[in-house]
């Protein structure tokens, strides 16, 4: 594959677009209403190698926040995942020990702040799965797992993991800990590309998929009937309360963002501000009270990087400044940090010469003096 060919594949997949026909028109809020406010931001770097790029974010505290991706993203023998810390002051590389045949890591979880874990591809083609800390990460192999499974994104809590993806083009979800893993699948085609709490979501290949887990099992979730709809990452403040984001497929170039919201007995649709109707939205966190913040990549205004904050059904979009030399930044995925307000975003950002250079964007309201 050539690298023009290799740029063109990754930014289809960053766009995360699945090949469907037709898509239901987007709705809007008031386009009146303020779509600025102001809020604190700083942009940073893990410092990975030549052509990086991060792909999700776990914030623990101020002092313990975890980024992975991956590095040399065009070159097949030196390409492979990372996995970064940040001490409160500055970003480490944490060793992954006794292998170095990661790929592409996509999602983060935390049990605990010494159980972290990771998932991605691996270079063996198996799924790449990982268990550590600040000390150091050991890849664990569910014999669940064969070659050919995809994780795309995992959850942890106490005794229990879940990490979810596809298997022969069906949802694949991956529970368990230790050396007691099982393996369940959608009875729906399609992909799941993320978990939390219970509820995982992502496609069928024409319109969105979520499944629950729900009284020892896991269910498929009736949704809005949405042609061309795809969800990418999941909220989840309650059993009552829950926000899953993605977008509506048109075409390569004609995608409109979808915001779903859940309010313990339906899926519903939610209205989203004009400002941000050709928005890619690739991710979502939120405080746990009903705030919600989205980001992702606007076309419109490409070099700079922006979030979406939700809050009792009225949107607002906060925008980072655009350094020179940028031709655009996509922000992957976010995670709120508990007490403080901040919201970190992480992602890549292309130059003017086509390289990629991985992104840390933190937010939070001006009433917030911690920059952390």
């Amino acid at each position: 594959m050539t690298r023009r060919s290799q740029r063109r594949a990754l930014s289809l997949f960053l766009a995360t677009s699945v090949a469907l026909i037709q898509a239901a028109p987007a709705a809007h809020a008031d386009p009146r209403r303020p779509t600025t406010i102001e809020a604190w931001q700083q942009s940073t770097s893990v410092r990975l190698q030549a052509d990086g790029s991060l792909s999700d974010v776990l914030a623990v505290s101020a002092g313990d926040v975890w980024a992975v991706g991956q590095q040399e993203i065009w070159d097949v023998w030196k390409n492979r995942g990372t996995i970064r810390h940040w001490n409160g002051e500055g970003w480490s590389e944490v060793p992954v020990r006794d292998d170095a045949s990661s790929g592409n890591l996509r999602g983060l979880a935390a049990a605990s702040a010494s159980e972290v874990w990771a998932v991605g591809d691996g270079h063996d083609g198996l799924p790449y799965l990982a268990r550590g800390d600040v000390n150091g990460f050991d890849r664990v192999r569910p014999p669940a797992l064969r070659a050919g499974d995809w994780l795309g994104g995992v959850d942890a809590g106490s005794g229990r993991v879940v990490a979810v993806g596809s298997r022969e083009k069906q949802g694949l979800i991956l529970t368990g800990q230790g050396n007691s893993w099982t393996v369940h699948q959608t009875k729906e085609q399609g992909a799941l590309y993320a978990v939390a709490d219970g509820f995982a979501v992502g496609d069928t290949g024409t319109e969105p998929l979520i499944v629950h887990y729900s009284g020892g099992s896991w269910k498929t979730m009736p949704v809005p009937y949405i042609p061309g709809g795809y969800l990418r990452d999941i909220q989840v403040d309650s059993a009552k309360r829950a926000v899953a984001v993605g977008g509506v497929y048109q075409g390569p170039d004609d995608i409109s963002p979808l915001m779903l919201t859940w309010n313990g007995k339906h899926w519903r649709e939610q209205r989203l501000p004009v400002s941000v109707s050709d928005v890619r939205l690739y991710g979502v966190t939120g405080d746990g009270k009903g705030r919600y913040w989205m980001t992702g990549y606007d076309p419109s205004q490409p070099t700079e990087p922006f979030m979406t904050r939700c809050e009792k059904g009225h949107c607002e979009t906060i925008r980072g400044e655009a350094p020179e030399g940028r031709s655009s930044v996509r922000l992957q995925a976010l995670a709120y940090l508990p007490g403080k307000g901040t919201v970190w975003a992480v992602g890549h950002a292309v130059d003017t010469r086509d390289r990629y250079t991985d992104v840390v964007e933190s937010f939070a309201p001006k009433t917030v003096t911690s920059k952390s």
